[in-house]
């Protein structure tokens, strides 16, 4: 079916006209509206909104006066979604209309936010193959209605798309069938082995363990060493470049259960130093989430924050919403952000900037994080001071090893498209963005680290940190499971090196944490035990083997952590002292995280941070 044609320049003169006779808005306004309508494609009305030079209950009344129609509110309104289905949802958002309902004279029920003449009305009429009347709609409450009541199409593809198309990339099944029967041949020869020869199976089991624990630590080292020494040229100040050149920018906040975190989100985000006519940020609320959506509505956010409903259903996580969000976003660029998160004000155009100074292959670009509260207590010290050895010595030793680079959870900017092409992120996995990084290297794209910083609350707790940690801990073993499905097939796109470097980078953590009680407890019975008890199971040299190799692998661990030489976190040498027992709490987080990626694979286990102070937004 054809489209109806797309607004001609007398509509567009004639809705402008309407604006300046009204007195709604200046002809300088005008003139401001247009600069920016050229440049974005966006509509009048919907720039004068995130402008702020209008109101669109006032905008409502104006256009419904002129065109002689009466206003529609779409929220409550009754509206006959199996109707709207019958046609795309791309026709209703390019055209600008929707159907609300049959009416008892035979005539369909139209919202409109352009002004119907003619021509208008007998194109809808013809494509409704109906007799039409219309109502008066802003832009906005047109596409929100498009979102509800395309909504179970959006979720589909928002939950099961990845796994409808290509399930052996979709952490929706922990387990493929044949790595369900390789873990139990496995399992079964292990068990044999045990039975036949114990002690040799304890030597092999420990020296083998050992070696991989050190050889993992050795290659964080390695890559620590190639980032800290990188030599970079002096920094250059950027050219300020002019707002009207900046392309469309729409920011996604997924919120769940934060109406606390609602006047924070708002301030920080309202900071953000980028033209308001070419920046949307849509706020992605689960459906059942009332209390957040009501904190929102309460707070009297500027028009350019929009709510975007996300429909209930499962999983319920962030990269589900961020998908929700994905087929609204109308940005040539996109970033993701937490509701508790605080960009830099120019991160936007620092991201801009980034992606034209790099190669048609960056696709996407992420900021560093910082902590607000880092010296509140031990605990923020020491996640403080491995972030730090993170951004500033691991992650620039990944990618100049030219690595796939893991994405981090939130403060990522993406070339909108390719993120598409990329088939947005995957609902099932719960560190979806390492995910992503792979899945975006394995075609050939690149994700970089980028200047600038977002401000957020570390984990100021034990318990907190664990649930975090498991989090992203399960989501690592669900990524390496996933890619371990095709290796041959990700070889051959990336090449043997770039996959063993790789696959050692995403296995990396889950595998070092799960072994650090083990050898803690190992050490404790080789002092508490006799040795020729011992030796019935694991021969003195095996545990000796094991327990250097340990040490060993531990003390570069310490050496990775001490970071740059200007540490921003205070009394990093005493803290380096203390992360032995910190990975014991990243241990314990490793082994709930095995437990879950079997029993609760998809649960989004939320982190709980103490409450920010709430600044003042700019203007």
């Amino acid at each position: 079916m054809a489209l109806v044609g797309g607004e001609s320049s007398v509509q567009s003169a004639a809705f402008a006209a309407l604006l300046v006779d009204s007195g709604l808005i200046s002809e300088d306004q005008l003139r401001i509206a247009r600069a920016a309508k050229a440049k974005t494609g966006l509509r009048i009305d919907e720039i004068l909104i995130n402008l702020g030079m209008v109101k669109a209950d006032a905008l409502l009344k104006v256009m419904a006066r002129a065109w002689k129609l009466a206003p529609i509110d779409l929220d409550s309104t009754r509206v006959d979604f199996d109707l709207v289905r019958h046609w795309p949802g791309e026709l209703y958002l390019e055209q600008n209309w929707v159907p609300v309902h049959d009416q008892s004279n035979g005539s369909v029920l139209v919202a409109t936010a352009r002004v119907p003449d003619a021509e208008r009305a007998s194109a809808i009429a013809n494509v409704l193959e109906s007799p039409v009347e219309f109502v008066a709609a802003t832009s906005w409450d047109i596409r929100r209605t498009v979102l509800r009541g395309f909504r179970a199409e959006i979720d589909g593809d928002a939950s099961t798309d990845r796994w409808r198309t290509n399930p052996s990339l979709s952490a929706r099944v922990v387990l493929s069938k044949a790595q369900v029967t390789g873990g139990i041949l496995g399992g079964l020869a292990l068990l044999a082995l045990a039975i036949a020869w114990p002690a040799a199976l304890g030597a092999a089991v420990v020296t083998i363990a050992g070696a991989a624990y050190a050889g993992t630590t050795t290659f964080m080292l390695v890559l620590a060493v190639r980032g800290g020494t990188r030599r970079s040229a002096p920094p250059v100040a950027a050219q300020r470049q002019p707002d009207e050149v900046l392309p469309f920018y729409t920011v996604l906040v997924p919120v769940f259960r934060q109406a606390h975190a609602v006047p924070g989100m708002i301030a920080s985000l309202s900071r953000l130093d980028y033209p308001v006519d070419r920046l949307e940020v849509l706020v992605l609320v689960e459906e059942e989430d009332r209390l957040t959506r009501d904190a929102i509505v309460r707070a009297e956010a500027p028009e350019r924050f929009r709510i975007v409903s996300v429909p209930g259903g499962a999983p319920e996580t962030r990269p589900r919403a961020c998908n929700v969000g994905l087929f609204a976003a109308r940005g040539e660029f996109l970033v993701v952000y937490g509701a508790e998160h605080e960009p830099a004000p120019d991160q936007l155009r620092r991201a801009i900037d980034t992606f034209a100074g790099g190669a048609a292959d960056l696709v996407c670009v992420q900021a560093s994080v910082d902590y607000s509260n880092a010296q509140r207590n031990t605990v923020t010290r020491l996640i403080a001071l491995e972030q730090s050895a993170w951004a500033e010595r691991v992650l620039p030793g990944i990618e100049r090893s030219r690595l796939a680079v893991p994405a981090g959870g939130t403060s990522n900017h993406f070339r909108t498209t390719a993120l598409i092409e990329l088939g947005g992120w995957d609902p099932y996995n719960v560190s979806e963005s390492v995910d992503l990084g792979i899945r975006a290297s394995a075609v050939g794209y690149r994700v970089s680290p980028m200047d600038s910083i977002t401000v957020e609350r570390a984990a100021a707790s034990v318990p907190a940190l664990i649930r975090q940690r498991s989090r992203w801990l399960k989501g690592d073993l669900q990524t390496a499971f996933v890619h371990a499905r095709q290796p041959v097939a990700l070889i051959r796109r990336v090449g043997i090196a770039r996959f063993l470097g790789t696959a050692l980078l995403v296995v990396a953590s889950p595998a070092v944490f799960l072994a650090v009680i083990p050898f803690y407890l190992l050490i404790a019975i080789a002092l508490a035990v006799p040795g020729d008890v011992v030796a019935t199971v694991v021969p003195a040299w095996a545990l000796q083997a094991g327990i250097v190799l340990f040490v060993a692998g531990t003390i570069e661990m310490i050496v990775t952590a001490i970071g740059p030489v200007k540490q921003k976190v205070r009394g990093a040498a005493t803290l380096c002292l203390l992360l032995p027992v910190y990975w014991i709490l990243h241990s314990v987080a490793a082994y709930k995280a095995l437990g879950q990626l079997f029993t609760r694979p998809h649960y989004w286990e939320k982190t709980d941070r103490e409450p920010a102070p709430v600044l003042p937004a700019t203007a």
